[in-house]
């Protein structure tokens, strides 16, 4: 069993607070930097999301195979 797949598990019906912390940890990372690097931490944001499959579904954000 991979390390993804534990916290998977654990965040299994918490999917609204892991939410949460991915914003909360990307805000605080924008902080940190200035927003220097406002677009990668956008990134790494909408990945953690799509892997823990937080990321809200709508026309311009299909869900992904």
């Amino acid at each position: 069993m991979s390390f993804m797949d534990k916290i998977k598990g654990m965040l299994k019906g918490h999917e609204d607070m892991a939410d949460k912390g991915i914003d909360k940890g990307g805000d605080y990372v924008d902080q940190r930097t200035g927003d220097k690097y406002r677009s990668q931490v956008d990134t790494g944001q909408d990945k953690l999301r799509d892997e823990f499959g937080t990321r809200p579904q709508g026309p311009d954000n299909p869900p992904r195979p």
